[in-house]
């Protein structure tokens, strides 16, 4: 499979309800984790959307997540795009490139749910995710 590159939008509370909404307009198979699925149960907010995924039959994925607990929502700045895939080398060098001059709020590391992952804003502003599949055994 190659790299799939994607919209990936932020709520603020509301994330399961919107990303609801886009499964009745698009179809396709939406899939939910809450904060409280990544060993935060019973914690405040742990009902909420960590990351949501919406595949369509016509090849449309929309990701999107509430702003996680502790942190400040930033309306106006409710999205990023997310580029994602196994292709380690590639994605590493997009990486590089696009935060290169930007910021970067998240180093690409491993993180809890198994995947390198890393968060930044390029020098133009535009708010990026880059996700690199780990496959294990």
């Amino acid at each position: 499979m190659g790299s799939l590159l994607n919209p990936y939008l932020s709520f603020d509370g509301h994330a399961r309800q919107a990303m609801e909404f886009y499964k009745e307009v698009f179809g396709g198979e939406l899939r939910l984790n809450t904060f409280g699925d990544a060993g935060q149960p019973g914690a405040e907010g742990s009902d909420k959307i960590m990351h949501g995924m919406l595949t369509t039959t016509d090849g449309f994925t929309l990701m999107g997540a509430d702003t996680p607990p502790g942190m400040e929502y930033a309306a106006g700045n409710n999205f990023a795009v997310s580029i994602s895939g196994e292709d380690e080398s590639s994605l590493r060098r997009y990486w590089e490139r696009l935060s290169d001059g930007g910021s970067v709020s998240v180093p690409l590391e491993k993180q809890m749910w198994g995947d390198v992952f890393g968060m930044c804003t390029d020098r133009f502003g535009v708010p990026w995710m880059v996700n690199i599949n780990q496959h294990e055994g």
